[in-house]
């Protein structure tokens, strides 16, 4: 998984990601102390603990009492009380191994190993290297024992990222043994791997011809998967800002590789740079957890003890400084895009050249937040305001690397040449503010919501102690120290005495970091409707130039070899090498699911779900509105009527008044929408029945709820609508991020375009947040134009519609002790909210669905790749399920599908969704140079269960089986908890039914993946197909197709 230094693209476990799709937000928040990777299209962003009541660390260890301790040299001890972890940093004498160890009462356990990894040009090779290592090694001689692990395994997080400077390999578990089982086969990946030229040609690039009539092409995962990246402009912009600011250290390369300049890298260089960097002596080694600290540094020498001091690798490792220059400069470059494309530009700083302090760091990280954390915040607010463009690019700090970068700019400019104004704009508006100041309360209000972050320690399903893991990273890569980065108390209290002081930090560091600063450059990416057409004609011209180069005999050669890499990737490993790769057995699974508490009572007249949870001290509370009552007409303005919610300001506080207070006095407000079905009982599946609401959240300390229920009835009941401006702005954000993300995640709109031709549920969400929005959005910005009383009176409607106690929900988990103190509070909260006398209507969606007759659609995006789709509903009402259909839906995405679309046809990822509430299958893949050939592969996926019940081992069975509770049983923070909670309690899921289905997947057996075959058979012959991708890959594949085709961008 590639991650940049500044802008992040975050995929699950084998290039898999979620079919969800981007919020639709202003900007992620970035105060924390944490870099993390957040799955979401904006930059890592920080993330970090929360203890009201403090977690307590396991025992210590005496160094003394164990013989593997005599083995390292202990650098470091020390205890991080905001945290309560007890941190150790080992080295190891033999080979100079720095080794992390944090003890704390976590049992979601981490572990992860790290290597300076700086390349010198863009072939790709660390990417490459990081796809690669997990491709068999000594001790595992087995294709891909990373894809064994997800089959089989209970992990929680199993992933590798390549930054710009590092390549970082975690793993985490809650089960000790699946825990140790998942380090042993990471560690001989990474420090034995079985790399072979076959490896470079599967992962990286290779040439491919079946025939002598063929023309050559080039394949490989990473090659397609870097080509999807390069058909995004958003990617292709932040790519061009690093590269800028950084022109003479490692920087100004991509480690993830240009798809142009991937074929150029060679096997000597491929293993070369294995050798070079992939050592002990240049490793960060991380542990975190609960488990026993002489058991991590026993299993750690079995390995780095075959291993001596490398003598040259941390110096060739070593991150050079790029220094600053003293005057600005702009570059100018083209992305590909459709006929009305527009411009994006930023304004990029290089903020230093040495080492920052750590309450500088802490006090630019608030500044970022003052400057652009909101969409009330000055430098956001005004450009937002400006008209220049449709959207802010509000990329602001970056501190993942060894240099700060600051980046802020619009995109969406119809016109290059205001670009100028856009860039005067900011520099005015610094300017500005550095004179000026920040108001206090704005001031208060960042501390107040950074210090909240740092003590929820809120990471959702995000392991912790991956998120310590790469906090520490951001110093400890740099030979600096690792534990200080997770201190928050100190530099909080003396930036807090400094502000008291009436010293002007932010305004000083306003100037000396942005203003006065030379190391600026200004980045312009223009439209180009024909690169995408030029790049093709480029990469056929050069492969047509390489093949008039090779003689009858190097053709013979290439054709050998591309049918070689295809029996490699198509054979089976034996089972006496599989049987190599530790696992759990069905012993070690709980049989029992893990329920969350609920009380339901009704209280005034409203539905109030209880959840007593170990929060510490905070309560979460989510108010639901039910929101079947909206006409299908209005559905797709229900995002920017939860955007204005929270961004428009109230009749009582204006926006910036309204941002100020919510991040003074509670943790957050946000809203999000739900649109689920019931379950029916007796696993049988029922007539549809939709559960729809929008829901508005907060969290707050108990002490705080007051304030925190007082301006949820705020934003619900007195939101003022009326501000034209500001609404057509957001309007032209959200065509923006539509557009940018049907190219980036098109596989998540394939997907929601399938199902919302089956589905009333999927039909709602492709009205608010599908490919059938964006033409909407596109109407709704004349609209706004033409005929702003009538939007708003629309907006008014919705909240007419929705608004009304008959039909509200509220959600709540806290401790006992902070129901009881709250409770007052909730009584006013539920009177204040409007009680209607007349019944609501609930509007029957279904009826307004339009049948789809068609074979399917394609979508024509400038891209240089695909998002295949295809599905159908595979079980119909009043037909029964079983959980054993999720453990086979399962264990398609980790065989079949992973072999026969990934590893052979090439494509970044493959992934099918089972929906057991609606009986919706869906196939998708991600970044795929295929079309025909994905397809074809989803057809024949029946004959493969078919042939795989009939030979199926009971190591296999019980891998799909263990993996699948994996998932089940998978951690949530105590907000998620509450949440999926009610979600269960509004679709009928009770904890009976999940038990049921959990002994279904305990007993599932081969008879039932060729029961699934044959309901696959559905998909093969009627299923309904959507595709994402260029207009000659479209226009071809159509020939046999018979696609209903339309051009998007």
């Amino acid at each position: 998984m590639l991650l940049s230094g500044r802008v992040s693209g975050f995929m699950n476990s084998a290039g898999m990601s979620s079919f969800l799709r981007g919020s639709a937000g202003a900007r992620m928040s970035k105060v924390a102390s944490f870099k993390l990777p957040q799955a979401s299209f904006r930059r890592p962003g920080r993330l970090a603990p929360f203890s009201n009541v403090r977690m307590v660390a396991t025992s210590s260890v005496d160094v003394k009492s164990s013989a593997i301790f005599q083995k390292y040299d202990i650098v470091k001890e020390d205890h991080i009380d905001e945290y309560g972890a007890k941190v150790v940093l080992f080295k190891h004498k033999k080979t100079g191994a720095e080794v992390m160890s944090v003890s704390v009462p976590d049992e979601n356990k981490v572990f992860g190993i790290t290597f300076r990894t700086p390349p010198n040009d863009s072939t790709g090779v660390p990417h490459i290297l990081e796809h690669s290592v997990l491709c068999g090694s000594r001790r595992y001689p087995v294709k891909e024992p990373f894809v064994e692990l997800l089959k089989g395994s209970m992990n929680t997080f199993l992933n590798a990222f390549t930054y710009p400077d590092r390549t970082c390999y975690p793993v985490a578990s809650q089960n000790l043994k699946d825990f140790y089982n998942l380090i042993n086969v990471y560690l001989d990946a990474v420090l034995h791997p079985a790399l072979t030229p076959w490896t470079l040609k599967q992962e990286g690039w290779h040439y491919e011809i079946e025939d002598e009539s063929d023309a050559l092409k080039y394949k490989g995962v990473v090659f397609n998967e870097m080509k999807g990246v390069y058909s995004s402009p958003d990617a292709v912009h932040g790519r061009a800002c690093q590269q800028a600011l950084f022109p003479d250290n490692t920087y100004g390369v991509d480690s993830g590789g240009d798809p142009t300049v991937i074929p150029k890298l060679t096997w000597e260089n491929f293993e070369g740079f294995h050798k070079k960097f992939y050592h002990p002596s240049n490793s960060r080694i991380y542990f975190y957890g609960d488990d026993d600290v002489a058991a991590r540094l026993e299993l750690l020498e079995t390995f780095l003890g075959e291993f001596e001091q490398h003598p040259r690798v941390r110096k060739d490792s070593t991150i050079e400084w790029q220094q600053k220059r003293n005057a600005p400069w702009t570059i100018e470059q083209h992305y590909p895009s459709g006929q009305d494309g527009k411009v994006l530009m930023t304004v990029n700083w290089l903020i230093n050249d040495q080492v920052l302090k750590p309450q500088d760091e802490l006090a630019l990280d608030v500044l970022d937040d003052l400057l652009m954390g909101t969409p009330v915040s000055p430098l956001y607010k005004t450009l937002r305001e400006s008209g220049l463009g449709e959207s802010v690019i509000s990329d602001g700090l970056e501190t993942v690397l060894q240099q700060a970068t600051y980046s802020v700019g619009m995109k969406g400019i119809d016109d290059v040449a205001k670009c100028d104004q856009v860039q005067k704009l900011i520099l005015d508006t610094l300017n500005k503010i550095a004179n000026e100041g920040f108001d206090k309360s704005s001031i208060e209000a960042s501390l107040n919501s950074l210090e909240f972050k740092l003590r929820e320690f809120n990471t959702g399903g995000f392991p912790r102690g991956l998120s310590f893991m790469l906090g520490s990273l951001s110093s400890w890569l740099y030979d600096r120290d690792p534990m200080e980065p997770l201190r928050f108390e100190k530099p909080l209290a003396e930036l807090r005495s400094r502000i008291a002081s009436g010293e002007p930090v932010f305004e000083d560091l306003i100037k000396k970091y942005l203003i006065n600063n030379g190391h600026r450059v200004t980045v312009k990416s223009l439209p180009d409707p024909e690169l995408e057409e030029k790049n093709r004609k480029r990469e056929e011209e050069e492969l047509e130039n390489v093949r008039k180069s090779l003689q009858k005999e190097d053709i013979s050669k290439l054709i050998e070899e591309t049918k070689m890499l295809k029996e490699k990737q198509q054979a089976e490993d034996p089972p006496e090498k599989l049987a190599l790769i530790p696992s759990l057995t069905m012993d070690d699974l709980d049989k029992q699911g893990r329920n969350i508490p609920i009380a339901v009572s009704e209280e005034k007249g409203v539905k109030v779900l209880r959840h007593e949870l170990p929060t510490n001290g905070i309560v979460y509370a989510d108010i639901g509105l039910d929101m079947r009552v909206v006409p299908v007409d209005l559905l797709p303005l229900i995002p920017l009527f939860c955007r204005c919610l929270t961004e428009m300001g109230t009749h009582k506080r204006d926006d910036i008044a309204l941002s100020d207070f919510i991040r003074t006095h509670t943790g957050g407000v946000y809203t999000s929408t739900s649109t689920t079905q019931k379950y029916g009982s007796g696993n049988r599946l029922p007539e549809p029945e939709v559960v729809s609401n929008l829901f508005l959240r907060g969290k707050a300390t108990y002490a705080k709820s007051a304030e925190m229920f007082e301006v949820m009835n705020d934003i619900i009941t007195n939101t003022n609508f009326n501000n034209q401006n500001k609404f057509k702005q957001m309007v032209l954000e959200t065509k923006a991020r539509l557009e940018a993300n049907i190219v980036g995640s098109g596989h998540s709109y394939a997907a929601g375009r399938i199902g919302a031709r089956y589905m009333v549920t999927e039909f709602v969400e492709e009205k608010m947040r599908g490919i059938e929005t964006l033409d909407f959005i596109r109407e709704l910005a004349k609209e706004v134009d033409k005929n702003w009383e009538g939007v708003l009176a629309k907006l008014e409607r919705i909240r007419d519609l929705l608004v009304n106690r008959k039909n509200l929900l509220i959600n709540l988990s806290a401790e006992d002790k902070g129901f009881s103190s709250l409770q007052s509070n909730l009584e006013e909260y539920i009177q204040s909210i409007p009680l209607k006398t007349e019944e609501s209507k609930v509007v029957d969606w279904a009826m307004e669905m339009k049948k789809f007759d068609g074979k399917g659609e394609g979508f024509v995006v400038p891209t240089q790749v695909n998002y295949v789709g295809k599905g159908a509903q595979i079980f119909k009402p009043g037909e029964v399920t079983s959980g054993a259909a999720a453990v086979v839906s399962r264990h398609l995405r980790t065989t079949w599908l992973w072999d026969k679309v990934r590893v052979v046809g090439g494509a970044y990822g493959a992934m099918n969704s089972y929906n057991p509430s609606s009986g919706m299958f869906k196939y998708v893949s991600y970044r795929d140079p295929n079309l025909l050939q994905t397809l074809e592969t989803y057809d024949q996926t029946p004959e493969f269960l078919r042939e795989l019940s009939k030979e199926m081992s009971p190591t296999t069975l019980a891998n799909a089986i263990i993996g699948m509770i994996g998932d089940m049983d998978a951690p949530m923070s105590p907000d998620q908890k509450g949440f999926t909670s009610m979600d269960r309690y509004l679709t009928g899921l009770t904890d009976e039914m999940r038990q049921e289905r959990r002994d279904q997947v305990l007993s599932t057996t081969a008879k039932d993946f060729a029961e699934f075959a044959e309901r696959l058979e559905v998909v093969t012959k009627e299923g309904s197909i959507a595709v994402i991708g260029s207009s000659s890959a479209l226009e071809e594949a159509n020939k046999e197709l018979g696609l209903e085709l339309k051009k998007i961008l």
